[in-house]
């Protein structure tokens, strides 16, 4: 009786300590994940509900016509360039080439980055040679490399030629004898993009939903803040908000193939500390919007995570860390915002080359 006895005892002993396991667990998973949130709420803030300022604002109106403006053709040189020609929808606001290509097909010198919460960055282009996205856009309609306008007067000429357009400016910028103008173009067109944010499963981790993310994205973040892409890829971005040299610890070009060698900002600012210097992309919606890098010169997400890594931060990571880091950039990507992902319908007229917008026909 004693033996059945003990056996029952420690049965019962062992009983209790399974199903104290679970707890054990369970509690030093919770400490983790605290600890996570911790560390990722010191790096990363939620995306805004938009991305307004008291100097770029988005009244209704103005958004309106950003967004008739932005899908606007008939002002290019040719009629076929506008800013969802290399903003596309589809492609979460890129267009899927390593160079995108302005009017007459000219092609750019860089890969044409996401639209998308591109608001954000504190520069816009690759170099930092554009102050924000209403600047962007406005010096956009130069250059055979954008609309291919040889001046401002004549993309205004073309606009103006467009049945509809005048009434929507004079709507949005009230009280201006001739509001339709290059700056007001870029006005427009920014207070349309500052709208344009992607919200995702991560804000609400960040928020504190530990559970917003799933256990291997939560992994990947860890990996990611582990491996220190943070030093860079921070706020609520995941990036933009600073210069940063492309290959600091070996040259770029030896991991990427690039075949020709971009040497980044010091073209704008001629400051020798400038070479190979680019502005650090945002990375939200990252795993919809290949090719990677300035140059378009890596096709997957998975490379470019194992190059940032050797010539950024001199680690060799095997393919499952790689893989960790990528799991977690795909919780990045937000859904569309519906005013971005149906385009609108824009005032009727027909475009002739040389003459533009020809109403009536």
């Amino acid at each position: 009786m004693r033996y059945f006895g003990g056996r029952a005892l420690a049965l019962g002993a062992a009983a209790v300590i399974g199903s104290a396991v679970p707890a054990v667990c369970g509690a030093q998973q919770a400490n983790g994940d605290a600890d996570l949130l911790k560390a990722a709420q010191a790096a990363f803030q939620p995306l805004p509900k938009d991305m307004a300022t008291p100097e770029f604002p988005i009244p209704p109106a103005r958004v309106e016509l950003g967004r008739n403006l932005f899908f606007e053709a008939r002002v290019s040189a040719d009629g076929t360039v506008s800013c969802s020609r290399c903003h596309l929808s589809q492609l979460y606001a890129t267009d899927g080439l390593p160079k995108a290509r302005g009017a007459h097909d000219k092609l750019n010198p860089r890969n044409a980055p996401t639209v998308l919460n591109a608001a954000l960055q504190f520069k816009e282009h690759w170099r930092g040679d554009r102050e924000n996205v209403e600047d962007q856009a406005k010096r956009s309609l130069l250059g055979p490399a954008g609309f291919g306008s040889p001046d401002y007067a004549t993309a205004m000429a073309r606009l103006k030629a467009i049945p509809g357009y005048t009434a929507l400016f004079q709507k949005a910028f009230p009280g201006e004898a001739d509001p339709v103008t290059p700056d007001n173009w870029g006005k427009a067109i920014g207070a349309y993009e500052r709208t344009l944010t992607t919200p995702s499963r991560f804000d609400d981790f960040l928020k504190g939903r530990t559970d917003a993310l799933t256990a291997a994205e939560r992994k990947g973040l860890r990996r990611f803040i582990d491996t220190g892409c943070t030093a860079c890829h921070n706020g609520p971005g995941v990036g933009g908000g600073m210069f940063q040299k492309f290959g600091l610890v070996e040259d770029y070009w030896k991991e990427t193939g690039s075949k020709e060698i971009d040497k980044g900002r010091i073209d704008v600012t001629h400051d020798d500390a400038d070479l190979y210097v680019f502005k650090v992309p945002i990375l939200r919606n990252v795993a919809m919007t290949p090719p990677y890098f300035h140059d378009g010169s890596v096709g997957t997400l998975p490379e470019a995570v194992r190059v940032m890594a050797k010539v950024q931060l001199g680690k060799t990571l095997s393919e499952a860390e790689s893989a960790e880091i990528v799991t977690f950039l795909e919780s990045l990507t937000g859904p569309l915002p519906a005013d971005f992902a149906n385009a609108p319908i824009l005032p009727a007229a027909g475009f002739d080359e040389g003459r533009g917008a020809t109403p009536g026909k």
